[in-house]
């Protein structure tokens, strides 16, 4: 017979929308749609009520609990099998939920610094019952504070969707020119945008027909257009919901970031088959074996980056080859493998 269902209590607190929350919404409606001979997994999330994640679960069967901070939601009923903390607020929500009502907890590590030797941290992680890293070096800096046992999920593709009329406009907007994308958030202390403007700089007399093409807004937006205000070859898109149609019309993909946990960005160009540029920096190898699946260079060199790129725009068939490797790669970086590695820990933790 079925065993009792699975509860599994989601918590996310993030004022915003980024890739934590996103690969969040993935594995939930991954979750959702699991209904095997070990039965059914029931789902809620606690997260802000402004959270931008309650609209884009309108559709999914979840309860969600109301928590604008770490010590509110706690008195929602039924109690959960397991707790799983998606954010560094959300790990402070399951550690009191779990000194309030007992409730096990995980938490899932994405950022790739080490986790600060400070008091409330040990105390938070040993009190996991594991501890999730999103890529290799997450794994290795956890497994360094040795505070709770480490398994490593990765991060995976959002599936982005393209619409062959909105694609088929971009290509007429882009007639006789070469697309060399990029999305992210504009932080440059993050994604590094400084360096690909500077990359953009020294390919605008070489290669007269490219451009670069950014989507995504941030807290440097101003500024970084600013700086770029003398380039006729950058543009800047701002954020749009429709990535899909984008990465579709782009000849490259240029991602040079300073710090990574992994870049599920890049699974998404990956699977709209764009050649990648990016940095050889924290879980980025993890998805792109220097030319096998894309190029690496040293995070922060404009001038690597643009003779990388210069390298790939002249080599065609060397583009083509990356491209397809990397497409070959992507059945492990899938929402429903995702689903799957998560809920074995889920139902081996909860089994205990």
């Amino acid at each position: 017979m079925p065993r009792e269902p699975l509860h599994i209590r989601h918590v996310n607190l993030a004022r915003g929308f980024r890739g934590g929350e996103r690969q969040t919404l993935l594995l939930i409606e991954a979750l959702a749609r699991i209904d095997d001979e070990q039965g059914s997994v029931e789902q809620s999330l606690v997260c802000r009520r402004d959270s931008p994640m309650r609209a884009a679960l309108a559709d999914t069967d979840i309860e969600l609990i109301d928590a604008d901070h770490a010590l509110a939601g706690h008195a929602y009923r039924p109690r959960a099998s397991l707790t799983h903390a998606h954010e560094a607020k959300a790990v402070h929500w399951a550690w009191v939920e779990r000194h309030l009502r007992g409730t096990p907890y995980i938490l899932t590590r994405r950022v790739p610094q080490p986790v600060k030797d400070k008091r409330f941290n040990r105390w938070t992680y040993r009190g996991a019952a594991t501890a999730v890293a999103i890529s290799s070096v997450i794994e290795t800096h956890l497994r360094q504070r040795d505070w709770c046992p480490v398994v490593r999920i990765p991060s995976v593709l959002s599936g982005q969707p393209s619409d062959p009329t909105e694609v088929a406009k971009l290509r007429q907007r882009f007639a006789g020119r070469r697309v060399i994308g990029h999305i992210g958030a504009l932080v440059d202390r993050h994604k590094g945008q400084r360096v690909l403007l500077e990359a953009a700089r020294q390919l605008r007399e070489t290669h007269p027909d490219v451009c670069f093409l950014l989507l995504g807004d941030g807290a440097d937006g101003e500024a970084l257009k600013a700086g770029s205000a003398d380039l006729d070859n950058v543009i800047w898109e701002g954020f749009r919901p429709n990535v899909g149609d984008y990465l579709e019309i782009m000849t490259l993909f240029a991602f040079p970031s300073r710090n990574e946990g992994l870049g599920s960005t890049l699974l998404d160009a990956m699977d709209h088959r764009v050649p990648i540029v990016a940095s050889d920096v924290d879980g980025i190898p993890d998805l792109i074996e220097d030319d096998v699946s894309g190029l690496l260079v040293p995070p922060g060199d404009a001038e690597a980056l643009a003779t990388a790129l210069m390298a790939l725009l002249e080599d065609p068939e060397r583009s083509r080859r990356l491209a397809t490797a990397a497409g070959q790669r992507l059945a492990d970086f899938t929402p429903e493998a995702m689903a799957a590695a998560y809920l074995a820990l889920y139902r081996r933790l909860a089994a205990r």
